[in-house]
Protein backbone atom coordinates (compact mmCIF):
# COMPACT_ATOMS: atom_id res chain seq x y z
CA UNK A 1 0.00 0.00 0.00
CA UNK A 2 2.53 2.32 0.68
CA UNK A 3 3.88 1.69 -2.81
CA UNK A 4 0.98 3.12 -4.29
CA UNK A 5 0.98 6.05 -2.13
CA UNK A 6 4.51 6.82 -2.95
CA UNK A 7 3.88 6.06 -6.90
CA UNK A 8 0.82 8.26 -6.28
CA UNK A 9 2.56 11.55 -5.05
CA UNK A 10 5.77 11.18 -7.43
CA UNK A 11 3.33 11.10 -9.99
CA UNK A 12 2.01 14.07 -9.22
CA UNK A 13 4.86 16.04 -8.50
CA UNK A 14 6.04 18.31 -11.27
CA UNK A 15 8.76 20.74 -11.48
CA UNK A 16 8.13 22.69 -14.80
CA UNK A 17 10.29 25.22 -16.06
CA UNK A 18 8.56 28.55 -15.43
CA UNK A 19 9.55 32.21 -17.91
CA UNK A 20 9.65 34.93 -15.49
CA UNK A 21 7.31 36.84 -18.00
CA UNK A 22 4.90 34.90 -17.13
CA UNK A 23 4.75 34.83 -13.53
CA UNK A 24 1.77 36.81 -11.40
CA UNK A 25 2.90 40.16 -10.17
CA UNK A 26 1.84 41.56 -7.34
CA UNK A 27 0.87 45.35 -9.27
CA UNK A 28 -2.03 43.51 -10.57
CA UNK A 29 -3.63 43.73 -6.67
CA UNK A 30 -6.04 46.37 -6.36
CA UNK A 31 -4.57 47.82 -3.10
CA UNK A 32 -7.28 49.55 -0.78
CA UNK A 33 -5.91 52.83 1.91
CA UNK A 34 -6.79 52.35 5.47
CA UNK A 35 -8.94 54.77 6.86
CA UNK A 36 -7.99 58.54 6.96
CA UNK A 37 -8.77 58.78 10.92
CA UNK A 38 -5.80 56.19 11.96
CA UNK A 39 -3.42 58.97 10.54
CA UNK A 40 -4.92 62.07 12.21
CA UNK A 41 -5.35 59.69 15.53
CA UNK A 42 -1.43 59.59 14.76
CA UNK A 43 -0.78 63.07 14.73
CA UNK A 44 -2.62 64.16 17.43
CA UNK A 45 -1.21 61.45 20.08
CA UNK A 46 2.49 62.98 18.34
CA UNK A 47 1.28 66.34 19.44
CA UNK A 48 -0.51 65.50 22.44
CA UNK A 49 2.59 63.76 23.52
CA UNK A 50 5.03 66.66 23.15
CA UNK A 51 2.59 68.91 24.56
CA UNK A 52 2.63 67.01 27.41
CA UNK A 53 6.20 66.33 27.62
CA UNK A 54 6.50 70.84 27.34
CA UNK A 55 4.10 70.93 30.27
CA UNK A 56 6.06 68.45 31.99
CA UNK A 57 9.11 70.67 31.76
CA UNK A 58 7.32 74.12 31.97
CA UNK A 59 6.17 72.29 35.22
CA UNK A 60 9.63 71.66 36.30
CA UNK A 61 11.27 75.14 35.55
CA UNK A 62 8.72 77.05 37.38
CA UNK A 63 7.83 74.83 40.31
CA UNK A 64 8.43 76.36 43.56
CA UNK A 65 9.14 73.74 45.91
CA UNK A 66 12.99 73.73 44.70
CA UNK A 67 15.41 75.77 43.16
CA UNK A 68 16.34 74.71 39.65
CA UNK A 69 20.11 75.26 39.10
CA UNK A 70 21.08 78.09 36.67
CA UNK A 71 22.45 75.74 34.07
CA UNK A 72 19.35 74.17 33.69
CA UNK A 73 17.15 77.22 33.14
CA UNK A 74 18.99 78.36 30.54
CA UNK A 75 18.50 75.26 28.64
CA UNK A 76 14.93 75.36 29.12
CA UNK A 77 13.77 77.23 25.52
CA UNK A 78 16.50 74.96 23.81
CA UNK A 79 14.43 71.97 25.55
CA UNK A 80 11.28 73.65 24.69
CA UNK A 81 12.55 74.21 21.18
CA UNK A 82 13.90 70.46 20.84
CA UNK A 83 10.19 69.06 21.69
CA UNK A 84 8.87 71.27 19.49
CA UNK A 85 10.39 70.22 15.71
CA UNK A 86 10.14 66.60 17.10
CA UNK A 87 6.13 66.99 17.36
CA UNK A 88 6.34 68.64 14.12
CA UNK A 89 8.74 66.17 12.38
CA UNK A 90 6.62 63.59 14.43
CA UNK A 91 3.37 65.03 13.21
CA UNK A 92 4.61 65.05 9.51
CA UNK A 93 6.51 61.57 9.17
CA UNK A 94 2.66 60.38 10.00
CA UNK A 95 1.08 62.61 7.69
CA UNK A 96 3.08 61.29 4.63
CA UNK A 97 3.95 57.61 5.88
CA UNK A 98 0.22 56.56 7.04
CA UNK A 99 -1.20 57.14 3.42
CA UNK A 100 1.52 54.77 2.36
CA UNK A 101 0.04 51.82 4.10
CA UNK A 102 -2.39 49.90 1.62
CA UNK A 103 -3.29 45.76 1.48
CA UNK A 104 -4.64 43.80 -1.03
CA UNK A 105 -6.73 40.70 -1.03
CA UNK A 106 -6.21 37.40 -3.08
CA UNK A 107 -8.17 34.27 -3.06
CA UNK A 108 -4.88 32.85 -1.78
CA UNK A 109 -3.14 35.44 0.19
CA UNK A 110 -3.08 38.94 1.61
CA UNK A 111 -0.55 41.79 0.96
CA UNK A 112 0.50 44.90 3.20
CA UNK A 113 2.74 47.65 1.58
CA UNK A 114 3.73 50.50 3.66
CA UNK A 115 6.87 52.05 4.46
CA UNK A 116 7.81 56.32 3.58
CA UNK A 117 11.40 55.86 2.97
CA UNK A 118 12.16 52.28 2.99
CA UNK A 119 9.14 50.67 1.16
CA UNK A 120 8.32 47.19 2.81
CA UNK A 121 5.75 44.88 0.56
CA UNK A 122 4.77 41.67 2.61
CA UNK A 123 2.24 38.68 0.85
CA UNK A 124 1.36 35.80 3.52
CA UNK A 125 -0.46 32.75 1.78
CA UNK A 126 -3.57 32.11 3.72
CA UNK A 127 -2.92 28.46 3.79
CA UNK A 128 0.26 29.28 6.05
CA UNK A 129 -2.00 31.69 8.56
CA UNK A 130 -2.16 29.94 11.93
CA UNK A 131 -4.48 32.54 13.40
CA UNK A 132 -5.77 35.80 13.06
CA UNK A 133 -5.96 38.46 16.10
CA UNK A 134 -8.17 41.79 16.01
CA UNK A 135 -6.47 44.57 18.19
CA UNK A 136 -7.91 47.66 19.49
CA UNK A 137 -5.92 50.25 21.96
CA UNK A 138 -8.32 52.88 23.70
CA UNK A 139 -8.07 55.60 21.27
CA UNK A 140 -8.48 53.25 18.06
CA UNK A 141 -11.33 51.90 19.71
CA UNK A 142 -12.93 55.52 20.29
CA UNK A 143 -12.43 55.92 16.72
CA UNK A 144 -14.43 52.55 15.72
CA UNK A 145 -10.86 51.42 14.49
CA UNK A 146 -8.66 48.38 14.54
CA UNK A 147 -5.52 46.82 13.58
CA UNK A 148 -5.62 43.24 12.21
CA UNK A 149 -2.57 40.79 12.88
CA UNK A 150 -1.93 37.88 10.74
CA UNK A 151 0.25 34.91 12.52
CA UNK A 152 2.12 32.68 10.01
CA UNK A 153 2.18 28.90 11.09
CA UNK A 154 5.61 28.25 13.08
CA UNK A 155 6.28 31.94 13.60
CA UNK A 156 5.62 33.16 17.25
CA UNK A 157 4.64 36.68 16.58
CA UNK A 158 2.69 38.26 13.57
CA UNK A 159 3.90 38.61 10.11
CA UNK A 160 2.58 41.84 9.61
CA UNK A 161 -0.08 43.56 10.98
CA UNK A 162 -2.94 45.85 8.86
CA UNK A 163 -3.43 49.15 11.11
CA UNK A 164 -6.31 51.57 11.00
CA UNK A 165 -9.08 49.14 9.35
CA UNK A 166 -12.66 49.94 10.04
CA UNK A 167 -13.64 47.71 12.66
CA UNK A 168 -16.23 46.34 10.43
CA UNK A 169 -13.49 45.41 7.80
CA UNK A 170 -11.43 44.09 10.10
CA UNK A 171 -13.90 41.49 11.71
CA UNK A 172 -14.71 40.80 7.98
CA UNK A 173 -11.50 40.34 6.68
CA UNK A 174 -10.38 37.81 9.57
CA UNK A 175 -13.75 35.73 9.04
CA UNK A 176 -12.60 35.65 5.24
CA UNK A 177 -9.35 34.83 6.00
CA UNK A 178 -10.36 31.51 8.75
CA UNK A 179 -13.19 30.24 6.02
CA UNK A 180 -10.81 30.58 3.22
CA UNK A 181 -7.70 28.87 5.17
CA UNK A 182 -10.03 25.82 6.13
CA UNK A 183 -11.55 25.35 2.28
CA UNK A 184 -7.74 25.69 1.01
CA UNK A 185 -6.72 23.22 3.35
CA UNK A 186 -8.58 20.48 2.04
Amino acid sequence: MTNMNSEAKIEDFSNNVLVPEALPTLTDIQFLSISPRYRLINVGVALGTCIIIAMILTAVRFQPFFTVPEQLTHLYPYALMGVTVLAILWAMYHVFADVKIKYGMREQDLSLQKGLVFRQQACQPILRVQHVEIKRGPIIRLAKLASLQVFSAGGEYHTFEIPGLPLERAEQLRQFILDHKDVSAK
